[in-house]
């Protein structure tokens, strides 16, 4: 797992309405993810900001 500033992401090229599926956790955020890597919009000291994180097996049940 890492965090990025979303403004990088998007300086780069990264498009976030482009996913293939999405996994919802027990605090109720939803990550979306493109294949096998994920991310969520956070907001955190006023930063908006990408937790990045890749599919892991526990997350299919």
């Amino acid at each position: 797992m890492s965090t990025v500033r979303k403004e990088k992401l998007l300086s780069e090229g990264f498009n976030p309405t482009y996913f293939t599926h999405y996994w919802k956790n027990k605090k109720g955020q939803v990550y979306l993810f493109c294949y096998e890597y994920g991310f969520l919009d956070l907001k955190q000291s006023q930063k908006e900001k990408y937790v990045l994180i890749k599919w892991q097996e526990y997350m299919n049940t």
